[in-house]
């Protein structure tokens, strides 16, 4: 039987001291593996294509082709690969950017080792993940700033215990923290999350936050990485 070859990364940089950094860190850390570095946003879509990588590591500001452009055409071409964008600043527009086109996650570049190990593992898990400090900011980004209007329509193809997750998710509670709350096993809880994500479109946490936040349903604080399990 062929061995696993563990979560598959990309990694993305126009400077290839940052990209050949970032690929040694990950590649070293077990269970990830490094298939591929690329340069610019053009080859980054085509490299994500051919190599189908778990995760792609982006960096926001390049010439040519930068990372918004470059995530939304990964994104519009339904590859399965999720993205997680590095900037300069945590309240950076370029990542505000990349998230509104489909990037799960983004890190600031002054993330240490551990940070960005454990960013990769928790995308490629299923989860999402920003700096803590800016979700209020990323919520009013994402969305504009404009009052939401509350309505339950959208919400009618979950069930009652999965609309009950849901508002767990939008509160900003881990697996383990909805499972403990609603008394029901982690493995059900997964199952509801991920059949929650189905019907209503989404990709991940974050995207679930920011699309309840468009309902008028409360919303809590984004989660550490560590515990988005």
């Amino acid at each position: 039987m062929p061995e696993s070859p563990g979560i598959t990364v990309l990694v993305v940089d126009d400077q290839p001291l940052a990209r050949e950094g970032n690929a040694l860190v990950l590649d070293s850390a077990p269970g990830i593996r490094v298939i591929g570095e690329a340069a610019d946003g053009h080859e980054a879509i085509r490299m994500a294509a051919d190599l189908e990588p778990d995760i792609i590591l982006m960096d926001v500001r390049m010439p040519g082709m930068d990372g918004i452009q470059a995530t939304r055409g990964i994104i519009d071409r339904g590859l399965r690969s999720r993205v997680i964008v590095l900037t300069t600043f945590d309240l950076d527009e370029y990542a505000f950017g990349a998230l509104r086109a489909g990037a799960s996650a983004f890190l600031v570049k002054t993330a240490t080792h551990q940070e960005l190990v454990g960013a990769v593992r928790v995308v490629a898990g299923g989860a999402a993940i920003v700096t803590p400090r800016i979700t209020r900011q990323l919520i009013d980004a994402y969305t504009g700033r404009d009052r939401p209007v509350a309505t339950d329509q959208p919400l009618s193809v979950l069930s009652p215990r999965e609309r009950d997750v849901f508002e767990a998710i939008a509160a900003g509670l881990s697996n383990s923290e909805i499972s403990a709350t609603l008394h029901l096993s982690p493995a059900t809880i997964k199952t509801h999350v991920n059949r929650i994500f189905a019907k209503l479109g989404l990709r991940d946490r974050v995207h679930a936050v920011i699309f309840a936040h468009q309902l008028g349903l409360p919303i809590g604080s984004a989660t550490d990485p560590s515990t988005l399990t």
